[in-house]
């Protein structure tokens, strides 16, 4: 009997997407159905779809693309941008499908032996347990994504600063690297940093601002992390760049880096760390900003925004890459760093420099894949991949923004 598994899917599926095909489908009998100039997705095993009966939508598709039961081997930018202008064009965000389009997909599921339970999660998704921002889990949070090892993130950041937040960019041909440090020149001067002055470095990755600050600006800095293997990378490039005596990083969380009253630093930084801190604790993280400087003293804030929609950044994001992350609307972020003692003195928005920024990114770790993948193996360069691509669509298409604020501590008076 000749199998058609691909047309008996188009059929199951135009309920679904509000017609015919959006994409060129190839199932894993090797027929096919759809438009023949449509972006290919392949069906490498029946698994993908029971994973998407089981989590329909974006988490289901992308525990089988990672896995590599479903793959797009084409452009995966050009893929994804066409299917969310099709959903957009067909309002798909907002149709329910109705019980006899239900009832039909069922039973195309039974006719294809596709029911039954999915696989286990992808080696690569989160496994995050306990209270909800508590510290051990948000250790336990940071190091699902951080801790992938130094070497990893120096063959997709630049070499030069390992910077893992948004640059900035003169123009597009500007390096990665230049743009990263014009970045961190940026947010030295905002902050006023002379020789001597006292810097505190909230959430201070892989060291670039706590070592920018010390080697260009003379600043004493004490940068602070909850990932070991941040740590132990900034400590051996604060060595490597002789300012071990001026630069000190601490494995600790940030509720526990406030300074005694009379000791608070000149000057507080927090680079795209406060998106991590969950939504009812941005309160605290923001009163932790607030004490740690002294009255008059300048805090900058990098962070990203989105609106009320998926604040964790959608299913994908928050199940393989930032579980817990909440991200809000610029506005109510300034809101609550007012409500903390902080007075804004300026918001600079960087959207667009976040779009060149993950195009490096995603340039060198295209460049870089063979080692990538000898390093962590296939299924995690998928998960990058998607997330890079997935990254850049967002902001380039202002579903995301990230802006850089300037605020200072109200002084007695």
């Amino acid at each position: 009997m000749t199998t058609t598994v691909a047309r008996d899917l188009e059929q199951a599926l135009r309920p679904f997407v509000g017609g015919d095909l959006p994409v060129r489908l190839v199932a894993w009998d090797g027929t096919t159905a759809g438009p023949v100039d449509a972006p290919v997705v392949e069906l490498r095993s029946p698994d993908a779809l029971r994973r998407l009966l089981w989590h329909p939508g974006e988490l289901g598709a992308a525990q089988a693309y990672v896995t590599g039961e479903l793959d797009v081997p084409g452009d995966l930018d050009a893929a994804l941008t066409h299917a969310f202008a099709v959903a957009t064009e067909r309002d798909l965000g907002g149709r329910r499908p109705s019980l006899r389009a239900l009832a039909g997909a069922l039973r195309s599921a039974a006719g294809l032996d596709l029911l039954g339970r999915p696989p286990a999660p992808p080696a690569t998704q989160a496994r995050v347990r306990g209270r909800l921002h508590s510290k051990d889990r948000d250790r336990r949070s940071i190091s699902h994504h951080y801790d992938t090892t130094a070497d990893f993130y120096a063959l997709i950041l630049d070499e030069r600063t390992m910077a893992y937040s948004c640059g900035y960019h003169s123009s597009p041909e500007q390096s990665l690297a230049d743009a990263q440090e014009a970045k961190l020149d940026l947010v030295c001067r905002k902050l006023g940093l002379g020789g001597g002055m006292r810097l505190l470095d909230v959430g201070c990755g892989w060291g670039s601002l706590s070592l920018h600050a010390a080697e260009h600006f003379g600043a004493h800095v004490v940068g602070v992390t909850i990932s070991a293997e941040q740590r132990r990378y900034a400590e051996a490039a604060a060595r490597r760049r002789g300012v071990a005596d001026r630069v000190e990083f601490r494995l600790c969380d940030y509720r526990d880096a406030v300074p005694l009253p009379g000791a608070e630093y000149d000057a507080v930084a927090s680079l795209e760390m406060g998106e991590h801190v969950g939504e009812r604790n941005y309160p605290a993280y923001a009163r932790v900003l607030r004490d740690s400087v002294r009255p008059g003293g300048r805090v900058l804030v990098q962070q990203m925004s989105r609106g009320a929609s998926h604040p964790g950044g959608g299913p994908f994001i928050e199940s393989f890459i930032a579980p817990d992350m909440h991200m809000r609307p610029v506005g109510a972020t300034i809101g609550l760093l007012e409500e903390a003692g902080l007075e804004l003195r300026g918001v600079e928005a960087l959207r667009e420099h976040y779009v060149l920024t993950v195009a490096g990114w995603l340039r060198r770790f295209e460049e870089n894949l063979d080692a990538i993948t000898a390093l962590v193996g296939e299924e995690l360069v998928r998960v990058w991949r998607l997330y890079l691509v997935g990254g850049s669509m967002a902001f380039r298409d202002g579903r995301m923004g990230v802006d850089q604020l300037l605020l200072r501590r109200r002084d007695q008076r």
